[in-house]
């Protein structure tokens, strides 16, 4: 199993605003701790905040922040929402499956159980658990490293 890289970023998104709750930060700087393209971050951004989990502001002071405390945010949610439009197997879209084998393969079956326990494994964990007590995550995604 392998997340997207647009969902590894969403969880180092969510991660860096939840270190630096409550202040604005800008995507530039998530952009530039996460390693990420600015374009990439800011495609990331808008799907965040228009499920709910990310508040924008335009302008001069402008930034993200968390929409919700971040013991509300479900690691498998997140990942669920993102992952939502790729499958994980040609055989588990109906639009794009070519597979000679459907009708009769039970891999997909058990592909999909062990789907459903990753899932709800990461269920468990919430974004509060991920940088709670964790000074080494805050010192590379806290903002005061940032002021130079």
């Amino acid at each position: 199993m392998r997340l997207t890289i647009r969902a590894n970023l969403a969880m180092r998104i969510l991660m860096q605003c939840a270190v630096n709750t409550p202040e604005v930060i800008r995507a530039s700087d998530v952009a530039q701790a996460c390693n990420a393209s600015l374009n990439h971050v800011a495609q990331v951004v808008s799907q965040l905040a228009l499920e709910g989990y990310l508040t924008t502001q335009r302008g001069r002071g402008g930034g993200i922040s968390l929409a919700r405390p971040a013991e509300e945010v479900r690691v498998g949610t997140v990942l669920r929402l993102i992952e939502s439009d790729v499958p994980f197997a040609e055989c588990m879209s109906k639009a794009a499956n070519t597979c000679p084998l459907s009708a009769a393969c039970r891999l997909r079956g058990a592909l999909c159980r062990g789907l459903d326990a990753f899932y709800r494994e990461l269920d468990q964990v919430t974004l509060a658990d991920l940088v709670r007590d964790n000074d080494p995550l805050a010192g590379l995604l806290g903002t005061d490293r940032l002021v130079a």
